[in-house]
């Protein structure tokens, strides 16, 4: 069907429906507002960002070659349950409720921090030696 493996389009959505679950457990779990820092799509963009840090890094450098590893975890876990569009709503109503100061640092600490999750997964994976 549209020259994809289906093996691998269900591993993308079974990775997605976990991911997402468990984003909307979070989300439910703490009210959105305005005033407040985010922390619930705030950590899961966080996790999201060490977690294919980790994959990605673990599956191409260490594990041998599988066409379904990457696709479950990476694009469908992480990729449910990291939610870009969640930050940025949440941004444009910290502004529109006139928090500048809570929009401005809530966007450069999640940037800065989700870089810093990948760069420090991928030393931890690198930096574990290879049994010969």
């Amino acid at each position: 069907m549209f020259g994809h493996d289906n093996r691998e389009l269900a591993a993308v959505f079974v990775g997605g429906a976990v991911g997402t679950l468990a984003r909307a457990i979070l989300a439910t779990a703490f009210a959105d507002d305005p005033a407040r820092w985010p922390w619930a799509t705030f950590g899961v963009n966080i996790v999201g960002a060490f977690l294919l840090g980790y994959f990605t890094t673990r599956l191409l450098e260490r594990l041998p070659l599988s066409s379904y590893r990457r696709p479950l975890l990476g694009t469908g876990l992480c990729g449910g349950l990291t939610t870009f569009s969640t930050m940025q709503v949440e941004t444009l109503k910290m502004i529109e409720h006139h928090h500048y100061g809570l929009a401005a640092s809530y966007t450069v600490v999640s940037i800065v921090a989700g870089l810093l999750a990948v760069y420090v997964a991928t030393a931890l994976v690198r930096r574990v030696r290879i049994r010969a």
